[in-house]
């Protein structure tokens, strides 16, 4: 961290700087880092068939820069040498969403990938046969690998906790429940309490399951539109983790949906005429004595509040290129051609991108409105931290316009918002010089083929 970041904080926030091991520069946050120290993945092992003596098989897996699971099954003997890792082609971290390999890599080697701790859990769909491990990638000096969004998640975290902060966030996704005839002709709205009960065992087995792969989920919301719902997860300052889970509910809610006869579509605009689904994110920061550094009245908001949120608002057009991955996504942020859904900042309110919202004042926190539900969360969750280093860094606190104006002007067009991404120095400095080239041309590669296809609607106007 450099000297301007420790001068930009202390005016606002007291706090010795931690003398950390040198091993937390390889990208490990303080947690994972003691998990570490403590964990031994042999003993994680015995412990499992201990507990799962039927076990046959184990899926090891990474999950790739769109968030899909990418990996293969091996014999329950294998689970006996996990603690030594496998290898996987490099270029998992190349292929777009259709599996395709979109950006050249100069060669295409294997990289041993070793079990993240802790991560060892039943498969759902057959809990007492299967086992799931999530692995992690090594580059070839045996540093975390610099395309892996994990890892990418785990070295912006460790930036702030080099210096006694520690980000805390509270995931809510969005998506719809279609597949028998109308999407839930008895939905009434926000909140109704029978539209959920009408797929009651539904969710029911999803929290079941959730509880078995320890993903906490701790609600499922009504939305507004029929069939939409809301999966929350608690909060939480193990980050990465958090998203660790954001990616199995998504995978665990399609399983469980499946199994009663309908489909879970986490689409960021599944339909055109009704809502979008997002990726919302609370987050604050906590001090090493674990209290909130935002808590403040809600018309004095703290300096560091102030500060994280102008940041947000500086880099947030170059962020929409990875909160809206894809074409679809870019449907859900624009209400017309030139006109974007969400605007600045504001108190309460869901038409803004950045939602400060009703709470105690020792409960401060920011809610980021913009990613699409598709999006990958460990790269909106670094991108939304790179927002707040990047206030704490380089923004004086007057700089923070009036709630609910409609600046930034945000990018509406997935073209436009790659250039905006890929001439932002401090965001792409802060995800990684070789993810961004990825990340860049794997979208563009997208982008074109999309471009290609003739829509039916076009052949109707013929």
């Amino acid at each position: 961290m450099n000297a301007f970041f420790l001068k930009s904080l202390r005016p606002y926030f007291n706090f010795p700087g931690l003398s950390l091991p040198g091993a937390l520069n390889s990208g490990l946050w303080l947690d994972e880092k003691i998990d570490a120290l403590q964990h031994n993945i042999a003993v994680e092992v015995a412990d499992y068939l201990e507990r799962y003596p039927q076990t046959k098989h184990v899926d090891v897996y990474l999950n790739d820069i769109n968030g899909t699971m990418r990996g293969k099954r091996l014999t329950v003997e294998s689970m006996l040498s996990l603690e030594k890792g496998c290898y996987f082609p490099l270029s998992v971290y190349s292929m777009d969403q259709k599996g395709k390999i979109a950006a050249p890599l100069y060669d295409e080697p294997d990289r041993l990938c070793v079990p993240v701790a802790g991560s060892l859990r039943p498969c759902p769909q057959d809990p007492e046969h299967t086992a799931q491990i999530l692995l992690t990638m090594k580059d070839s000096d045996g540093n975390p690998c610099p395309l892996e969004p994990r890892a990418i998640l785990q070295n912006v975290v460790a930036r702030f906790q080099q210096h006694g902060l520690f980000p805390v966030i509270a995931p809510e996704i969005e998506f719809y429940l279609t597949g028998q005839g109308e999407r839930d002709p008895q939905n009434q709205g926000c909140f109704h309490m029978d539209t959920s009960s009408a797929h009651a065992a539904l969710f029911d087995e999803l929290e079941q399951l959730a509880h078995l792969q320890r993903i906490p989920l701790s609600g499922v919301v009504a939305e507004a539109e029929s069939g939409q719902y809301e999966l929350n997860l608690k909060h939480s300052q193990r980050v990465v983790e958090v998203c660790d889970n954001v990616l199995a509910l998504r995978r665990l809610t399609r399983y469980v949906a499946e199994k009663h006869g309908l489909q879970a579509n986490f689409m960021a605009k599944p339909f055109s005429q009704l809502s979008g689904s997002g990726l919302h994110i609370h987050f604050s920061l906590n001090n090493s004595r674990g209290e909130n550094v935002f808590a403040s009245p809600v018309n004095a908001l703290s300096s560091m509040m102030r500060l994280c949120i102008a940041g947000q608002l500086a880099l947030m057009p170059a962020s929409v290129a990875i909160l809206a991955p894809g074409v679809n996504a870019f449907r859900r942020l624009r209400k017309n051609l030139t006109e974007p859904v969400f605007n600045s900042w504001g108190y309460n309110t869901r038409s803004a991108a950045l939602r400060i919202p009703c709470s105690e004042e020792s409960n401060r926190r920011i809610e980021y409105r913009l990613a699409g539900a598709d999006a990958n969360p460990y790269l909106v969750a670094a991108t939304i931290l790179t927002g707040m280093l990047y206030g704490l860094e380089h923004i004086d606190e007057g700089e923070l316009p009036e709630p609910q104006q409609d600046q930034p002007e945000l990018p509406l067009f997935q073209q436009e918002a790659i250039e905006a991404f890929a001439r932002c120095q401090y965001l792409t400095d802060s995800l990684g010089d070789a993810f961004s080239e990825q990340w860049v041309a794997c979208k563009l590669s997208e982008l074109e083929w999309f471009e290609r296809i003739v829509t039916q609607e076009e052949s109707h106007l013929a």
